[in-house]
């Protein structure tokens, strides 16, 4: 264990997969290839990886099921896990991320693509995510949802309003309106919406030079690969997908707002 270098553990049943992978990261990781979800968590208690890549069909433990018993377990809840998958579809990647995952690879994969995703999960995800501190007196941190749907902003209110200073907005093209009176913190935009939709809104984010790092996650019920990809490469920071859990919003604010 004397490698420096971040550890990326590679869970999947086919050889010539474990093969690639280890091929194209063992210059930048160390990496530690598995053939069953069973042999990661007998691994895992003699370490915690960095990162886990993680094929969704296996036999005996899928990925599904893995992932469930890695978010249950408090020592691994906060290992960011990738999912590799032959299957691109909807419901794949919507099941996957509110089951916590922190990307998705579509095999089979280039070496540019496997690298550009641990890197950005690495960056964006960390071990640990401790809760936001503030103190009795200071001002909370102010939240943005904009959304067309009135009943989403109205449960983005109650889920956060504890916390933060949560400001919804059912009118994109009020947007620059809006951000003359009020810094947020962080936004949450809907993928879909009528006029302006949250692809169009990001560009005029990021045109203000106070907002050009400020964490933006997108609120989608269209969670495909190339959705993500594409919002991500406008300057998104994660996505949400809807009908979203209460545990995973506060979890992903406070992470983003805690690493802005």
């Amino acid at each position: 264990m004397s490698d420096n270098r971040r550890k990326i553990m590679l869970v999947d049943d086919d050889t010539a997969c474990r093969q690639q992978g280890r091929a194209i990261l063992k210059d930048y990781y160390e990496v530690y290839p598995f053939h069953s979800a069973r042999k990661l968590f007998e691994v895992l208690e003699e370490f915690v990886p960095d990162l886990i890549l993680l094929d969704i069909q296996m036999p005996v433990i899928d990925g599904f099921e893995a992932i469930k018993r890695l978010k249950s377990d408090e020592r691994f809840a906060q290992i960011p896990v990738i999912f590799l998958t032959a299957s691109n579809d909807k419901d794949s990647v919507i099941k996957g991320s509110k089951l916590g995952a922190a990307g998705f690879v579509t095999k089979p994969f280039s070496a540019p693509d496997l690298c550009d995703h641990i890197e950005r999960c690495l960056t964006y995800a960390a071990l640990t995510v401790p809760p936001v501190k503030k103190e009795p007196n200071d001002e909370k941190p102010v939240v943005l949802a904009i959304d067309d749907a009135p009943d989403v902003l109205k449960a983005v209110h109650a889920m956060l309003r504890d916390k933060y200073k949560v400001f919804t907005l059912p009118k994109p093209e009020k947007l620059s309106e809006f951000l003359k009176k009020t810094t947020p913190d962080l936004f949450l935009l809907d993928f879909q919406m009528p006029g302006l939709s949250g692809f169009d809104l990001i560009p005029i984010i990021r045109e203000l030079p106070e907002h050009k790092d400020t964490p933006i996650i997108f609120l989608t019920s269209e969670g495909t690969y190339d959705h993500l990809t594409h919002a991500v490469d406008l300057g998104a920071r994660d996505f949400i997908v809807k009908p979203f859990d209460m545990d995973v919003l506060r979890e992903k604010v406070a992470h983003h707002i805690l690493h802005k």
